[in-house]
């Protein structure tokens, strides 16, 4: 059973428990944790490879070793919170990553290290899901969850380039192992924090059986995806393993897909994906992802290795950007999303974005910061704030409570599979790019600083031919949201969690939403 509470004039809404506002913060502490996480580790890698030994071949595993983990066990991760609670699965996350993140600041050889950052992946796949649904039971109010959703939107998009900031001082003043150590205050405090003031609503748990074929079927086609992606930027799009993960990918997904159709509690219900908002919003998502994720890695090597940007300087290069999505979300997507229907924010955000991305199809070796890369970071920032802060409320919005926690862990999916391919292709095809045209240049090149000049120049050129993929990539999640997103803005409909024993609520206020 349902209900639903419609607001009537001069009667103030429902607001749920009272320290919703304080049980944000610490929420969104944790997300912050999690995000800043995915980029400060980049920036120690090189420091980190040196002092531990790891080889060349090797090193890509501080990376993959978590994005395995973590993109592989999402969907588990939201289920076992629909089946314990959210709160506890919140705070056993933070437990577990904090006590990872302690192993990995002490490791002494590489097999450590990627042990440690295996188990970061296991531990953010419980936490990351748990958050999410946390906002989605606790905030049911429209205006109230669109400002909860603004703050947090602009945490999961601005955290990235914040972390560079974070791991350049880190590593560049103090040591690389604190960009390990940095997460246990962070998760001290939002786990007190959490089990102190996290209220959670009653009678919202999935308590039905585990779905254990579900859980292998989709762990082993989303490590396999994973994998793969990850691979074919390393070893080519033809190498013969990475090819088999793909194969191996899609089997095992369809048999998956197949399995969750026939199952009596499964794992992910399919009504949760097949729902034309919530898919749009995973579709649109993760194809913005895409083009996000290549485009912070080849910023970041065009300013360090290009411009010559130090650590601690590329990462304040990226604060416009940080601002930007700040800005959009909070300010943009927040303040409009209970006025109109989110695809009129999403799918003009992404065209946003996009305009920023082809200015940085302009880039050249000794391009102006303030002429060239201020506004396109502005611009990227402004469209990808305001469009993700109504995609994540769209994802959540609307499911039963009981189905909160996986479709969260959906949103995150979209996310974690979004970045792979994001890196692996732009990755791919900028570097076929870089070297045609050094190939076709270099044979023209004077003595060795012009050979030199010849190999820069071919790097700029890889990146912009990238970013022009990405520009596509981002008109297409505009098109997706503006033509398979079509619910209306939110009324006055606040959603009420369920009783105790009741089923839970179903599409209660008229929007669905989206974040990682």
């Amino acid at each position: 059973m349902s209900r639903t509470a419609a607001t009537a004039p001069g009667v103030p809404a429902q607001t749920g428990d009272a320290g919703r506002w304080k049980a944000l913060v610490f929420i969104a502490l944790a997300q912050l944790m999690v995000v800043l996480d995915a980029t400060i580790v980049n920036i120690a890698l090189p420091s980190a490879q040196h002092d531990l030994g790891i080889s060349d071949g090797d090193r890509q595993w501080v990376v993959t070793a978590y994005a395995l983990a973590f993109g592989g066990l999402l969907l588990f991760g939201g289920r076992v919170a629909d089946l314990w609670g959210r709160k506890r699965a919140f705070v056993v996350g933070l437990t577990g990553f904090a006590a990872a993140s302690a192993l990995g600041g002490a490791a002494t050889t590489g097999a450590t290290m990627f042990g440690a950052r295996a188990l970061q992946g296991v531990f953010g796949a419980l936490l990351a899901p748990a958050a999410l649904s946390l906002l989605a039971v606790m905030f049911t109010d429209a205006r109230e969850r669109a400002k909860a959703f603004g703050i947090y939107g602009a945490i999961a998009g601005g955290g990235g380039a914040v972390g560079l900031i974070l791991g350049g001082f880190l590593t560049e003043y103090l040591d690389w192992r604190w960009t390990f150590f940095v997460n246990i205050p962070f998760a001290v405090v939002a786990a007190a924090g959490a089990y102190f003031v996290v209220r959670e609503p009653e009678g919202g748990r999935n308590r039905s059986p585990l779905d254990v074929p579900g859980v292998v079927l989709s762990t082993l086609g989303l490590v396999a995806l994973v994998y793969g992606f990850t691979r074919a930027e390393a070893e080519g799009w033809s190498d013969a393993l990475t090819v088999s993960m793909f194969v191996a990918s899609a089997v095992l997904l369809a048999a998956f897909v197949l399995v969750e159709s026939r199952v009596r509690a499964p794992l992910l219900p399919l009504r949760v994906i097949t729902e034309r908002n919530r898919g749009g919003v995973y579709l649109s998502l993760g194809l913005a992802v895409i083009a996000m994720f290549g485009l912070f890695l080849f910023l970041t090597y065009y300013l360090q290795v290009v411009e010559g940007y130090s650590p601690v300087r590329t990462g304040f290069a990226f604060l416009p950007m940080v601002a930007g999505m700040i800005t959009g979300s909070t300010q943009i997507g927040a303040r409009l999303m209970t006025r109109v229907a989110p695809r009129l924010l999403m799918g003009p955000g992404f065209l946003v974005a996009a305009v920023g991305m082809l200015l940085l199809t302009r880039l050249e070796i000794g391009s102006s910061y303030a002429a060239v890369l201020l506004p396109a970071m502005l611009l990227l920032g402004l469209g990808m704030g305001t469009a993700f802060m109504p995609a994540m409320s769209l994802a959540t919005q609307g499911v039963q409570p009981r189905d909160a926690g996986v479709a969260s862990a959906m949103v995150n999916t979209s996310q974690q599979v979004g970045g792979a391919i994001g890196t692996a292709l732009l990755n791919t095809i900028a570097a076929s790019a870089t070297t045609s045209y050094i190939k076709d240049h270099i044979a023209t090149a004077g003595g060795r600083p012009q050979q030199q000049l010849v190999q820069l120049q071919g790097m700029v050129h890889g990146y912009t031919s990238a970013i022009w993929f990405a520009v596509g990539i981002l008109v297409v999640a505009a098109a997706i949201a503006l033509t398979l997103v079509n619910a209306g803005r939110p009324g006055s409909t606040t959603v009420t969690g369920p009783a105790s024993g009741e089923e839970g609520v179903e599409g209660v206020v008229a929007v669905p939403v989206i974040a990682h």
